[in-house]
């Protein structure tokens, strides 16, 4: 099958979306590069190359180095009813912009949490952090465990913590969790942390803070962590 040529609305929006130019813009200096040889747009120099058939030859670069090179027909460049927006108002366009745009994880407060729930991004502070126990898993294993529990203005909820994670963070501590599994425990709800969750501590307990400031240099603790017990060595 014969691959659909681009439009110029096409390239002048796809290249709108990728240098953060108004396409207006864009195409106005086109047409001011078209009569003065060569103009401007933000960080894009637009050149004219001459034109052959009708059509208006550009070469647009970046730092001296070429971007792309195209036709125009010259009958377009003296249109003064182009509705722009029109060009930004395409499949391809939108997945252009959701691509160099991605959205923020979103957070969800406890209240929303339900069992199977995966990839939870959450933020939190800690209230409890019981003593770690030692413990057999079913794979014959012997690992740290303990079940802090954390909450927001919504709710609380445990959260599982092995090994290396039970000393990430302590009572009093504001956490970010992201990537969580909501997971089943004796019918209640339970946070888990796999192989691609994080748990950031970003902001301490303060009073444990100002003492431990006495004694040694403040620093910021981001625990990237691997809980899955599976891999939990004896």
């Amino acid at each position: 099958m014969k691959q659909k040529k681009t439009t110029i609305g096409e390239q002048l929006a796809s290249l709108s979306v990728k240098y953060n130019v108004y396409p207006a813009e864009l195409f106005n200096t086109l047409v001011a590069a078209k009569e003065a040889g060569k103009a401007n747009c933000e960080q894009l120099s637009v050149e004219y190359r001459g034109s052959i058939h009708g059509e208006a030859i550009f070469l647009i670069k970046k730092d001296n180095n070429v971007v792309v090179q195209f036709r125009v027909e010259e009958e377009l460049l003296t249109r003064k009813d182009i509705r722009f927006e029109h060009w930004m108002d395409t499949d391809k366009i939108r997945k252009q912009i959701a691509k160099q745009n991605p959205a923020e994880p979103t957070s969800t407060l406890i209240k929303d949490l339900r069992i199977g729930m995966k990839k939870v991004n959450l933020d939190a502070q800690v209230i409890e952090v019981p003593k770690p126990q030692m413990v057999h898993t079913q794979f014959g294993n012997s690992a740290l465990l303990t079940n802090a529990w954390i909450e927001d203005e919504t709710g609380k909820i445990k959260l599982s913590l092995w090994d290396q994670q039970v000393n990430a963070i302590t009572t009093g501590d504001t956490i970010q969790i992201k990537n969580a599994t909501v997971a089943a425990f004796k019918g209640e709800p339970q946070l888990r942390l796999g192989k691609n969750a994080t748990i950031t501590v970003t902001q301490h307990d303060q009073a444990k803070a100002e003492k431990t400031a006495k004694t040694t240099s403040t620093k910021k603790v981001v625990c990237a962590v691997n809980s899955n017990p599976n891999q939990i060595n004896p």
